[in-house]
């Protein structure tokens, strides 16, 4: 059996990234992965001529000039500009909080207005912290923000109130006196044309791909594939959970192929009561400016997570930050298997900061 340099678990963006450097540098690559796809959480699938985001919205963005360059030799990107709504019960919201937010909220037309109205309902903290998320958002943007837009979306998402949820969740509330929809502050924004998925697999030419295999089993046939390993999935599940699971929440996504050609007139609707089980509303036709007289929409659940289930969101509280710092000390004593991504490092990552991340790494341990 072949020996390569490095067998990759995972592939998605940090695994195809880290394979692609590696692959330039004249080395040998094994990507593995559990799915039986490539591109991760990524993924796109094409369902009535439509490019599905199969775990949910990815836009891409960044300010870093340099891995806006590095993704771009792989696809093509349009111009989408991230400019999601919030539902509640029948009112509609721009986000992020602007102009237009603050607009439809009280009818205010001015930034002065805007900001007097916010002030009259600020919660007083008389100089003490927040203790909580409702403290730090109701010290931010006071209660009718607060009660539409920002209680039942996170205690649904979260799966506990909002008095129970640490203030860090919300470190800032980016509120803009600007009637600018735009989500993002970065310079560089947009989707591959024709999905991910395309881009990936043009990222792990090179390399060899074995899908619907997972790690564990394939190792213990094959110990000696590779002399390196880059190991992105769950770092408590490598080390056997020998302190303990680090704590996730999940997602489950349900498709409806519709016959009519705009259901909701936006890529994104967040749905904000807490009545309603799901946080929103995908029409994925709208990321690439379909047509057709056909639509494709994903409503997304949030879930508790167990094994078996897909681990979205790490719960970064400090029980779980020290809990992952003790596994971090085991992996640095593991010089032939480096983690990363966002179940190996146990941190949500945008997509740029995923790339740059395998970029430096496959720096670090080829040159």
């Amino acid at each position: 059996m072949m020996k390569y340099d490095f067998l990759i678990v995972g592939a998605g963006l940090f695994g195809a990234t880290f394979a692609h450097e590696a692959t330039l540098r004249g080395k040998s690559c094994l990507v593995i992965d559990k799915r039986p796809h490539i591109a991760g959480n990524t993924f796109t699938e094409e369902i009535e001529g439509i490019e599905v985001h199969t775990y949910g919205a990815h836009i891409f963005h960044t300010s870093d000039k340099a891995v806006w360059e590095y993704v771009n030799k792989f696809t093509d990107f349009n111009n989408y500009i991230n400019s999601p709504l919030a539902r509640f019960e029948d009112e509609l919201y721009n986000l992020p909080f602007n102009m237009n937010t603050f607009c439809q909220m009280w009818g205010v037309t001015t930034p002065a207005e805007a900001k007097n109205k916010i002030e009259s309902q600020k919660l007083s903290l008389d100089g003490r912290e927040p203790r909580n998320l409702e403290e730090q958002a109701l010290s931010l943007v006071g209660h009718d923000i607060y009660e539409k837009l920002i209680q039942g979306y996170t205690e649904k998402q979260w799966g506990r109130s909002c008095k129970d949820l640490p203030p860090s969740i919300l470190k800032r509330l980016p509120l803009r006196f600007t009637f600018d929809n735009n989500y993002f502050n970065d310079r560089y924004q947009g989707i591959p044309i024709g999905g991910y998925t395309e881009m990936v697999r043009r990222m792990l030419d090179g390399s060899e791909v074995i899908l619907s295999t997972d790690y564990f089993e394939y190792i213990t046939k094959n110990p000696n594939i590779a002399e390196t390993t880059i190991y992105t999935g769950a770092i408590d599940e490598f080390f056997d959970y020998c302190y303990g699971e680090l704590e996730y929440r999940s997602l489950r996504f349900v498709n409806e192929v519709l016959s009519v050609e705009n259901f909701q007139g936006n890529a994104v609707v967040n749905y904000t009561a807490a009545d309603i089980p799901f946080t929103r509303i995908i029409e994925h036709k709208h990321f690439e400016f379909g047509t057709g007289a056909k639509s494709v929409i994903t409503r997304e659940f949030p879930a508790a997570w167990k094994k078996g289930l897909e681990p979205y969101y790490p719960i970064n509280d400090e029980k779980n930050n020290a809990l992952y710092d003790k596994y971090k000390t085991l992996a640095r004593q593991r010089r032939d298997v480096h983690f990363g991504g966002r179940l190996g490092r146990y941190a949500y990552f945008d997509m740029d900061k995923v790339i740059a991340d395998a970029l430096a790494l496959a720096v670090s341990v080829i040159g």
